[in-house]
């Protein structure tokens, strides 16, 4: 056989391996604890989750206007993507302004929706101490931190939002029922 039979050959069975139908359990491994944890960055809304660190108002002011002020304009007010700021007092209204300091039953998801899915095209890239230091600034925009307020793992959940009471759960989609044996 010549070298040039022996190339083809070598590809055609190099191909037939490439084409091969892989099976799952061909490929694959568990994950380790350390990926998980990776992973595994969901707070809930008594705060367990809620990493170590802190964040200022003055701090999220800046790193405010460097991330978010683009979409959510300057004050959390004026972009082209979803008001943040002001609209209290509005949901019972004709005319609801949804916003953080309207709408949002939990300060502690408020960090953890920032730290999961801001800023956008970037999400997850503001450090810990960045998320809150946002945090605290987006809660002062709406009265709920003061001007010179600090927020940490201790401090948000004891934070009680306006609309904190305003979700009334729905009979019809209480989970014992729903899922409950016939």
């Amino acid at each position: 056989m010549s070298s040039h039979d022996n190339r083809l050959v070598a590809a055609a069975l190099a191909l037939g391996l490439l084409a091969a139908p892989a099976f799952a359990f061909d490929f694959g491994r568990p994950a380790t604890p350390e990926e998980i944890k990776l992973w595994d960055i969901d707070v809930t809304p008594d705060g367990k989750g809620l990493p170590v660190g802190s964040g200022t108002v003055a701090q999220g002011k800046q790193v405010f206007a460097d991330n978010c002020a683009a979409c959510h304009g300057d004050n959390g007010q004026g972009g082209i993507k979803d008001r943040l700021a002001g609209g209290q007092g509005t949901l019972a209204s004709s005319a609801p302004v949804k916003t953080v300091g309207s709408f949002w039953p939990y300060a502690t998801t408020l960090y953890d929706y920032i730290h999961r899915a801001m800023p956008y095209p970037t999400p997850g890239s503001l450090s810990t101490d960045d998320t809150y230091a946002v945090t605290a600034y987006i809660l002062s925009l709406n009265g709920i931190v003061p001007p010179d307020g600090k927020v940490d793992k201790d401090s948000l959940p004891k934070i009680k939002m306006p609309n904190r009471d305003g979700f009334i759960p729905d009979p019809e989609f209480d989970p014992a029922k729903l899922f409950r044996k016939k």
